[in-house]
């Protein structure tokens, strides 16, 4: 058995022992859940593998435990999990981390971007457009969600709806900026600079010799 210190946390283990506060529930009924409430938007529960995967581990560290199995013929068997006092102490640890310290995710974005300069000038602005369509049409369901939900449920329980508004609207007015300053075409650079940064950057012994460039497709 795993122990409870060597868990390494997630957002997903931290889903299921979160809805285990509330009651002893099978895996099925966990993924509806996230998904009715709206928290398939920040945690990946879209396969279902991975869901009881996490179970598994959270079960073999004594986070979580078999309270029962459901046996019914209209559904196959179904495995009921309940929490442990471990798993309520760890859910209070992984929440407090989690919202306290900050942590580098390396997200496709950013790395796209520190790369963006082997597109030409229009072909990014061509791809910062069709990010920040889509940008708008997250903000549009988000802003939706708020107001279905802004009603009727307290504030505390929207607070992932909330950051998600604030990180897509900053995102969204960043690259709006930036598609601005390529559409005058006052700003730009080509491939050539990109290769001699690349160089500039190598150790002499690392350097292709002279006349010749490290930097693919030079």
């Amino acid at each position: 058995m795993a122990e409870e210190s060597d868990f390494r946390a997630s957002p997903l283990a931290l889903a299921v022992l979160s809805l285990l506060h509330a009651a002893p529930l099978h895996p099925y009924a966990m993924q509806r859940l996230l998904k009715l409430w709206g928290k398939d938007h920040v945690i990946n529960v879209g396969q279902r593998a991975n869901l009881y995967k996490t179970i598994r581990r959270l079960d073999e560290a004594g986070l979580i435990a078999v309270r029962q199995t459901e046996r019914d013929q209209q559904y196959p068997e179904r495995t009921v999990y309940e929490l442990t006092d471990a798993g309520r102490r760890a859910t209070h640890s992984w929440v407090t981390d989690m919202v306290a310290r900050p942590r580098n995710e390396f997200p496709q974005f950013p790395a796209a971007l520190s790369f963006i300069m082997l597109l030409t000038p229009d072909e990014a602005l061509a791809a910062l457009e069709r990010r920040a369509a889509a940008l708008r049409d997250q903000l549009a369901q988000v802003d939706a969600d708020l107001q279905t939900y802004g009603g009727t449920l307290p504030r505390v329980v929207l607070m992932d709806d909330e950051y998600q508004r604030t990180m897509i609207a900053a995102e969204l007015g960043w690259i709006e900026s930036v598609a601005a300053d390529l559409r005058t075409g006052d700003w730009g650079w080509t491939y050539e600079e990109f290769a001699d940064a690349a160089v500039a950057f190598l150790p002499e012994r690392e350097s292709a010799g002279p006349g010749h460039s490290p930097v693919p497709g030079t």
